[in-house]
């Protein structure tokens, strides 16, 4: 597996694991050992309840990722895990998270899974995600969807990208993103939505980033929404109806302030203190917000990319 140039996904992760590399390693080894406490016998990794699936393992494979990486034999084992899937018959979500994961399982020494493929295979899967795209010039969740979705065109792109493939039609789906930008500045999920949210939002700057699409214009109305989801806690809420921050709305805010420049909209110290204090759990892992009992990967993936973030731009500061 290979590409051309770093994927969007490939440059977060480098920006996360350099960030974090500032953390002490008492720290880093506690939340090293609750990732793979979260590891099953068949090599993928759980979430709360249930057995391994894909979007929890690609979750574990980014936090070890950002704590250092995993050793050879743990690439392998994700690998054997990975290899009881057929891409061919995944949806958009899983297919994004196999690729991902599949690639870091290479990276880390854990063998190509895509090695015995067609050589036509990115091809393959490009028809694949090009049904699911609708009449809107978005990309639904399976063939069945009736709409477009900011969040799985998204997903789509990171598709394209860590295949090597321009998105065919990229100013339709400009267009699309536009279409799901509401009043406050933000963007909403689907179209019959009128309150945006901080990780639609996100979606759609990340989207941008990749095809086109960001301007002075976009940049200050979405500085005025994060300005309304910013909480008090320390942390951004998910829309500005929702009472309280949580760990995937701050990541995905915080990211997406940086990625713009945007400042003076939230102080980065209350942010750490809000990770560090409020969802942090000393024995390791995270959770997703003040009011939640348990730690799990994919929070764990927030939190520490919080973190992550922060530090990469040196010292928190109001």
């Amino acid at each position: 597996m290979s590409a051309s140039s770093e994927p969007y996904l490939v440059r977060l992760a480098e920006r996360l694991a350099n960030g974090l590399s500032r953390m002490d390693e008492a720290r880093r080894d506690r939340h090293r050992s609750f990732i793979l406490s979260c590891q099953q016998s068949d090599g993928g990794f759980g979430g709360r309840e249930g057995d391994s699936d894909l979007y929890y393992t690609s979750f574990a494979v980014r936090s070890l990722g950002m704590l250092g990486g995993m050793s050879t034999a743990e690439a392998s084992s994700v690998g054997r895990f990975l290899a009881e899937f057929d891409w061919q018959g995944l949806g958009v979500i899983d297919l994004t998270n196999w690729l991902y994961t599949a690639l870091a399982v290479q990276v880390f020494g854990g063998g190509d899974l895509l090695e015995d493929e067609e050589p036509d295979w990115p091809q393959r899967i490009a028809e694949k995600l090009e049904r699911v795209r609708g009449s809107d010039g978005g990309y639904a969740k399976s063939e069945a969807g009736a709409a477009g979705s900011t969040y799985h065109s998204f997903l789509v792109t990171l598709t394209y990208e860590l295949l090597g493939i321009a998105p065919p039609r990229p100013n339709r789906l400009i267009q699309f993103i536009y279409d799901r930008q509401r009043d406050d500045g933000g963007f909403v999920e689907i179209a019959p939505m009128k309150n945006s949210g901080t990780n639609p939002t996100a979606a759609a700057v990340g989207l941008m980033s990749i095809v086109g699409g960001l301007d002075d214009e976009l940049r200050e109305d979405v500085r005025d929404f994060l300005k309304q989801t910013w909480s008090n806690e320390g942390g951004f809420q998910a829309n500005k109806r929702i009472a309280f921050a949580d760990g995937l709305s701050t990541f995905t805010g915080l990211l997406t302030a940086q990625d713009l420049n945007i400042t003076n909209v939230a102080s980065e110290a209350m942010i750490e203190r809000f990770i560090a204090l409020e969802l942090e759990f000393p024995t390791g892992g995270f959770r997703g917000a003040a009011w939640d009992d348990q730690a799990d990967v994919e929070y764990s993936f927030y939190g520490l990319g919080c973190l992550a973030l922060l530090w990469s731009r040196g010292d928190a500061t109001d």
